[in-house]
């Protein structure tokens, strides 16, 4: 395995029950991901409940709760301790290309070795991706990316523009908000979730809907679905909604989407209304189809209101100068980008995603884990992940076996036998 976060770690666990030597390698240690390239405030979006790593639930005693960023890494921690992985920290893959023998060659900052089959687990968020528009702003603006701010004391004084509403985003706002910070935000077109709705979490509902265990296989535009954008929502203080409106109302500046900059003037695209409104059907869409779960099974469940706008957008600005608004920086919660350079397998299509069924590959031994939709909602995160690890710890077990009945009748070597497809 290449890479040892959740995926790694459970690809490992389900491996060692089948009995199957095996290898993590991970460029870190246990936990960078959450501990290097999260903020001070960070917490969990969905409940403890839905962290079920293979043999490994949520062991606290707080399962509707959402654990913060270090009580994250405390968890990954014990899964290590709980089964003991064979895993090499520290040491980073550089290259991964398949010899003529069959077998995959390794090279990594520590030797190069060899492997029969490998399972790409590094998950989907590489590189921070940033605008080349930021090159255009002035030199006296602090800027960084999402994966990097910290707390709101880590800024310089003044004002803060936040480009980006997804999850990131959306929550970096908060966190500058409720610090006192003059925050500027640039709101997109992801959609928002209630965090409660008729007495229970809105996840905890859609768990039972059946929602989390729907499959890509389902959806008519499956690379459509793996493309989306996650619901904003929080964890903190025990859950609550994130409402843009609310934060206008109270005095944060909302925009439209981020289109120009030109010195210290940045143009925004005339859409603030419409992303809002967008995000807030969403949600109602949301309610819709509980409210239908709950009349169709009779569940008892207290009824309660529907959202109510509390700020509308009047005449949008298109248009705000840093200088006059006081603005000194600049988090740009604009995503990541994959970086599989390294990987020397004809496996990615067009946008270098790799092509997979359930994480297997057209190239025999190869396989990925932990990508967002890899089979389902839950698939790049502690909820699911360890189901696609055991579909994938089974594929894996029966190349394994029926290569070592193809060395026996055929007289092949084993390096080449393990390289046949299995099916």
């Amino acid at each position: 395995m290449v890479g040892g976060g959740q995926a790694g770690l459970s690809m490992s666990y389900c491996l060692r029950r089948r009995g199957v030597e095996h290898i993590v390698i991970e460029a870190n240690r246990v936990g960078h991901e959450w501990r290097e390239r999260r903020w001070d405030s960070f917490c969990l979006v969905t409940p403890n409940w839905q962290c079920k790593l293979p043999g490994f639930p949520y062991q606290g005693d707080d399962p509707d709760g959402f654990m913060v960023r270090d009580e994250i890494v405390r968890y990954l921690e014990d899964y290590v301790a709980f089964f003991r992985p064979p895993l090499v920290e520290g040491v980073t893959v550089t290259r991964l290309r398949r010899a003529a023998s069959g077998v995959f060659e390794l090279t990594t900052s520590d030797g190069d070795c060899t492997a029969d089959q490998v399972v790409v687990a590094t998950g989907p968020y590489h590189a921070p991706s940033v605008p080349r528009m930021a090159e255009r702003l002035p030199d006296g603006i602090h800027q960084i990316h999402s994966s990097h701010y910290r707390a709101p004391a880590q800024l310089p004084e003044g004002g803060v523009l936040v480009v980006g509403t997804g999850q990131s985003g959306c929550q970096i706002a908060e966190d500058l908000h409720l610090a006192g910070r003059q925050v500027h935000l640039a709101v997109g077109s992801a959609p928002r979730v209630a965090r409660f709705y008729r007495g229970r979490d809105c996840v905890a509902w859609l768990d039972d809907m059946g929602h989390y265990t729907r499959t890509i296989d389902e959806f008519d535009e499956a690379d459509a679905v793996r493309m989306r954008v996650n619901h904003y929502v929080t964890g903190r203080d025990g859950g609550r909604d994130i409402d843009l409106r609310a934060f206008a109302r109270d005095g944060m500046r909302l925009y439209g989407r981020l289109t120009t900059i030109r010195g210290t003037t940045l143009e925004f695209a005339d859409d603030l209304k419409a992303n809002l409104d967008h995000a807030d059907a969403v949600a109602e869409g949301i309610k819709d189809a509980i409210d239908a779960y709950i009349e169709a099974r009779g569940v008892p469940a207290p009824v309660e209101p529907r959202y109510v706008p509390v700020w509308e957008p009047s005449g949008q600005p298109g248009r705000l100068d840093l200088a006059a608004a006081g603005i000194t920086s600049v988090v740009w919660s604009t995503g990541f980008r994959r970086d599989h350079r390294w990987i020397e397998a004809p496996v990615f299509d067009g946008r270098g995603y790799p092509m997979h069924w359930r994480g297997v590959t057209s190239a025999p031994g190869l396989h990925f884990l932990g990508l967002p939709w890899q089979h389902s909602w839950g698939s790049g995160r502690f909820e699911a992940v360890g189901r696609d690890a055991e579909f994938l710890a089974g594929h894996i077990d029966a190349a394994r076996r029926t290569a070592d009945v193809c060395s026996t009748l055929t007289g092949a070597p084993l390096e080449l036998a393990s390289a046949l497809p299995v099916g």
